[in-house]
């Protein structure tokens, strides 16, 4: 797919997608379990004191069956819509998930909150984003919380919509021995070069400065971030890559801003063909280094919530193949 498509979309995105500012976080102490709060029999909502995050992280926690015996671990991270003023994860809110994943024998863990911050390391406070240390909390703090506190038996898998999964995907190879197999959907994975002006309007979109997040244009963190300047840390793990056309739906009949983020159906049009083109050219790198992975085209769909049900599903056998062979 010609790189000038996905520039100018890039461009066309970074001119729409201007939002308001965040509330400032909320400050913490200590880094342990706060308080839990069970919304069902398998459905908890747990709030993390963070030392990273300088305040209380509230998580949804999707529990098996047999809650008491050792198993996996699937952290499923949100898109750039995410605000934990809704109270709990966008996963829960807009698709079936607790659902589907009630007859699985594995933890589903999701972040609540985050829009426009990748869910990473910020390398300094942002006025509108606040203070964020996400990959901190992801990787270091929360899986032994979440290992000790819901017989978690050390083996993980990541995956994530939109902003989410290029968060997974980085966060697995720089994290190569925490997760055993990655997910993303509709998600950019480039940002050192490619993808820059995605992730700059993504950020902006939802109040923040890119700069406080990696830098200028030219530092490094960019890249240390690229998905496709570190593939190799992805070597050996089950990968699932999903993305829909762009070209609308019968969802789109009757579009709510309400399950979709942004907010027209134009820049969730616009959205999804770059985010499509983006997979192209990830799919062409990966081909090229010779790294399997399971890539989902779908016909149809838009950067909106009623689009990444499917994909939830379809990617459960993948993900499920690098948690252990008792998955299913």
């Amino acid at each position: 797919m010609p790189l000038r498509r996905i520039t100018t979309l890039f461009t066309l995105i970074g001119a729409m997608l201007i939002g308001p500012l965040a509330a400032p976080p909320m400050a913490s102490a200590q880094g342990r379990i706060d308080h839990i709060v069970q919304r069902t029999d398998r459905w908890l909502q747990v709030f993390v004191q963070s030392p990273a995050m300088r305040r209380i992280v509230q998580v949804d926690v999707l529990v098996p069956a047999q809650a008491s015996t050792p198993h996996p671990t699937l952290y499923l991270l949100d898109g750039n819509g995410a605000d934990a003023s809704e109270g709990q994860s966008t996963w829960t809110l807009r698709t079936d998930a607790v659902r589907f994943f009630a007859d699985k024998p594995v933890n589903v863990v999701l972040p609540v909150g985050g829009g426009g911050t990748f869910y990473t390391d910020w390398l300094r406070d942002d006025q509108g984003l606040g203070h964020n240390q996400w990959e901190t909390f992801l990787t270091q703090e929360l899986p032994p919380l979440i290992d000790a506190t819901f017989h978690g038996n050390g083996r993980n898998a990541v995956a994530g919509v939109s902003m989410g999964g290029q968060a997974a995907m980085a966060l697995a190879f720089r994290n190569p021995a925490l997760y055993r197999s990655v997910g993303s959907y509709s998600g950019c994975l480039f940002t050192a070069s490619l993808g820059q002006a995605y992730v700059r309007a993504a950020v902006a979109a939802r109040g923040g400065d890119a700069d406080n997040m990696w830098g200028g244009a030219l530092n490094s963190q960019w890249a240390a971030h690229d998905v496709v300047l570190h593939t190799d840390g992805l070597r050996g793990k089950p990968l699932f890559i999903s993305v829909g056309s762009g070209i609308p739906g019968p969802p789109d009949l009757s579009f709510d801003p309400l399950y979709s983020w942004p907010a027209t159906e134009t820049e969730a049009v616009v959205i999804e063909q770059a985010a499509h083109d983006c997979t192209i050219a990830f799919d062409a790198e990966l081909r090229l280094q010779h790294l399997p992975a399971t890539m989902k085209y779908y016909p149809i769909g838009t950067h909106s919530w009623p689009y990444w049900q499917q994909p939830l599903h379809d990617s459960w056998p993948v993900l499920a193949a690098g948690l252990g062979p008792s998955q299913p």
